[in-house]
């Protein structure tokens, strides 16, 4: 696999052998690194770290063993990961460089160094997925019956069902935009596929015209006639993309003129809302207006066809203002996120077989003698999506919303999608004369839109909306519910690390419990309070709350954990997250190692950590687990000489989610619920053998290669047909 590409990286990784790995005997005689754990040889930048995990997403493309229409999948995923990086990510080092910023991060790099070693690695991971698609993919799809071809290579008959589509369905959609002193140069949006075309008059002189493919119409044309009666089985059928059909009958658009050549290219622009929060008099009006800015963002990357001559370049770049760095000449699919559009053809013979995710026999209780909240009252109910479904989480706020005894309902939202069952309780508890409070997250990235949509109707309704703090994004996962029980007050809790998405809940691994623990409903009570009023209140009785007390605690558990080995033995750590950034969890990490801690790290994307530096980090091992799922859930295990501690929620070890965020952390208290996260959750990733991913000390990571005889472990798989079993009874 190729490695992360920079001159710091490969700096680095000769290091390790030599500064990395000096030691000297410490005064009671135990040897102790001699390496400052601030030396940037120990971190792996954040960017190109990130940029490694898309390496890893395109692997599961390249992987035979996956169903066809998923490995196109996994390469659209690529293109949309891409997508956000350079929106997101390029966007905000390219503004640090025109601000002349010198500030450089835990490895060092500078941010320029790190948009140098970004194209390379981009130019690289393009070119792969480019190779994968055109030598992999294509002729998988054509042995399948999938031909994507050209307008050029149809027949007769297909060009005649294509033309008739374009004439009929097309044509009156299309708008040509030309570039003269006339008239300006259009505004190419984000993320809009266009054709660039160069014309010539009845008179000689040539002009240069941009037509945009419209987004509303079917991305992929089928040219084939449609079978009659049911289809049974599929059997072949041939597309042409809308670019090419489009560009095969120009003449259409331009009467009168000769077009002499067109060809595709694509935007993409800074789309990173800034928010002045303190300026701020309305926080719902300056977002929607940050929305509106996110069109005319700066453009951050300019994709062209492989053969676009460089005269129609530069009349491109010259009007959309980008530098030859940001210009990447593609051989393959222009925009690798409009796979998904392949992706989407219906043949489940092609695709992962389907699966019901199961409820838990505890939840599967008759109504007539018992309610959800007496389960509650009895035990703590875990459940582990999506092998569980998240069904028991609606019906929880819809029995909420619609029992006499409940008083109130506080919930925090941030991506719940639309055509949301979750707000849509909320709305009934409302219509019932619940008070209902809800913390609506406007500035969860790309979510802004439906988030503002969702806020205004629950506003609408009379539901108490609260769109944020101020410097804070909101990311925890709460539901919190008040109900009148005899003379008692009551809490229900729901806690969760996924977001209160039906259907990113069938997509994610997630872990969510059902609680009605008093401790934990007055830390409830305690944060929405928090974040619906005014609270300086910085003690909780068992929840981490970021930025309150989160990364005191988290520290203070690992130096426990440090303390408890030294004197006992038997250290172990095992963190399952999304990213490993912060500076200084790491660097507690690193201590923990040295001083023979065992440490574990699950770590799906973002890891800054480097494992098994010599005097450093040799105890610690790095796993990235890529497969059906995306890996969201996070899990905080400690050891506790022998009396393990486990701590479950929103936040990842970042700066940004233990500084910037209001995060949770839930403790899982019931030692059967503990058994279950240890025995049958993290035990299984950790000796997973065919989608695991192990980082070495330079920051590549090998697929763990399975041993003769070693029984096939695929986390995923396995916890799915458990979940079979348990759907069975």
């Amino acid at each position: 696999m190729p490695a992360t590409s920079s001159r710091a990286t490969r700096k680095d990784a000769k290091s390790n052998g030599t500064n990395a790995g000096a030691r000297q005997a410490g005064a009671n005689g135990n040897f102790v690194s001699s390496i400052s754990l601030k030396d940037p040889s120990l971190y792996i930048n954040r960017e190109l770290s990130l940029l490694a995990f898309q390496r890893r997403v395109l692997e599961e493309a390249q992987d035979e063993l996956n169903p066809l229409l998923e490995r196109v999948k996994f390469l659209s995923i690529v293109g949309s990961n891409l997508d956000e990086f350079f929106m997101v990510r390029v966007a905000g080092l390219k503004r640090q460089v025109e601000a002349g910023s010198l500030e450089v991060g835990p490895d060092g790099m500078l941010p320029m160094e790190q948009l140098e070693a970004i194209r390379t690695d981009v130019s690289n991971l393009k070119t792969a997925a480019s190779r994968c698609y055109r030598r992999q993919i294509e002729p998988a799809l054509e042995a399948a019956g999938i031909q994507i071809r050209c307008f050029a290579d149809l027949n007769e008959q297909q060009q005649r069902r294509a033309m008739k589509y374009f004439s009929s369905s097309v044509f009156p959609v299309l708008t040509p935009l030309a570039f003269d002193p006339g008239r300006p140069f259009p505004h190419i949006s984000n993320l809009s596929v266009n054709l660039a075309a160069s014309i010539r008059d009845p008179e000689g002189e040539q002009h240069f015209a941009r037509i945009k493919v419209p987004e509303a119409l079917p991305q992929l044309v089928p040219v084939d006639a449609v079978p009659r009666g049911p289809r049974k089985k599929f059997t072949r059928q041939t597309y042409v993309w809308l670019e090419d059909l489009i560009r095969s009958n120009l003449d259409a658009l331009f009467p009168g003129m000769m077009v002499i050549e067109a060809h595709p290219f694509h935007v993409t622009r800074d789309a990173d809302i800034e928010i002045q929060e303190l300026e701020a008099g309305d926080l719902l009006e300056t977002t929607e207006e940050g929305l509106r800015q996110r069109r005319f963002g700066d453009v951050v990357r300019l994709q062209v066809d492989h053969e676009m001559p460089s005269s129609i370049l530069r009349i491109l770049m010259s009007n959309l203002e980008v530098s030859r760095n940001d210009v990447y000449r593609v051989r393959g699919p222009l925009s690798l996120s409009r796979l998904k559009y392949i992706a989407a053809i219906d043949i489940p013979e092609l695709k992962d077989p389907p699966f019901v995710p199961s409820i838990p026999p505890v939840l599967e209780f008759n109504p007539e003698e018992e309610d959800i909240f007496g389960v509650i009252r009895r035990r703590d109910v875990m459940l582990h999506h999506p092998f569980n479904s998240f069904q028991p989480v609606v019906d929880f706020l819809k029995k909420s919303a619609d029992d006499d005894d409940v008083l109130a309902i506080k919930m925090t939202l941030y991506r719940v999608g639309r055509n949301s069952p979750v707000v849509k309780a909320l709305l009934e508890a409302m219509e019932n004369e619940k008070q209902v409070a809800a913390l609506v997250e406007l500035k969860a990235r790309f979510d802004e839109g439906s988030n503002i949509e969702w806020a205004r109707a629950l506003e609408d309704q009379g539901v108490h909306v609260v769109y944020g703090l101020i410097g804070l994004k909101v990311h925890s996962k709460i539901a919190l519910i008040i109900r009148k029980e005899g003379d008692e007050i009551r809490r229900y809790i729901h806690l969760g690390t996924g977001n209160y998405n039906s259907v990113t809940a069938h997509l994610y691994t997630d872990i969510g419990l059902f609680t009605a623990d008093e401790d934990i409903g007055a830390d409830a009570t305690d944060l929405f309070n928090y974040l619906t009023g005014y609270s300086a209140k910085r003690d909780y009785r068992k929840l981490l709350v970021a930025p309150i007390n989160m990364r005191q605690r988290l520290r203070e558990l690992i130096e426990r954990e440090i303390a408890h080995h030294k004197q006992n033995g038997g250290g172990y750590l095992i963190f399952k997250m999304n990213a490993l950034v912060d500076a200084e969890m790491i660097r507690l990490l690193y201590e923990a190692s040295q001083a023979g801690v065992r440490v574990d790290l699950l770590v799906r994307g973002i890891c800054c950590l480097r494992p098994e530096v010599k005097g450093v980090s040799e105890n610690i091992r790095v796993i990235s687990i890529v497969g059906r799922f995306l890996e969201h859930s996070r899990i905080y295990y400690f050891h506790n000489n022998g009396e393990p501690q486990i701590y479950v929620g929103s936040a990842d070890l970042m700066p940004r989610n233990l500084n910037r965020r209001v995060e949770v952390l839930f403790p899982i208290e019931e030692d059967r619920l503990k058994r279950f996260l240890r025995n049958d959750v993290l035990d299984i990733y950790l000796t997973d053998n065919v989608k695991a991913r192990v980082m070495n000390a330079d920051g590549i990571y090998i697929r763990r290669e399975r041993r003769r005889g070693e029984a096939i472990i695929n986390t995923q798989q396995i916890l799915l047909d458990r979940n079979r079993v348990v759907a069975q009874r």
